[in-house]
């Protein structure tokens, strides 16, 4: 009951990570994101739903979308 409790006044995010220009592409990912570490053009961090943290680096800056769900 605590979890859900916490669970109503915390914000996850739905970040879609795009590897080229194209949206819809095979090589698209998401993630839910529950804590963002570090957002910079080219530098992507943070922890996910189920508690890894994850890093992502683009050497041409990314392609991302983020949404509050």
């Amino acid at each position: 009951m605590w979890i859900w409790i916490v669970s109503l006044f915390t914000t996850r995010y739905r970040l879609t990570v795009s590897y080229n220009n194209t949206w819809g592409d095979s090589d698209d990912k998401e993630y839910i994101v529950r804590k963002f570490y570090n957002r910079k053009e080219k530098y992507l961090r943070f922890k996910t739903s189920d508690g890894d943290i994850v890093e992502i680096r683009g050497a041409d800056g990314l392609n991302h979308r983020i949404e509050a769900l």
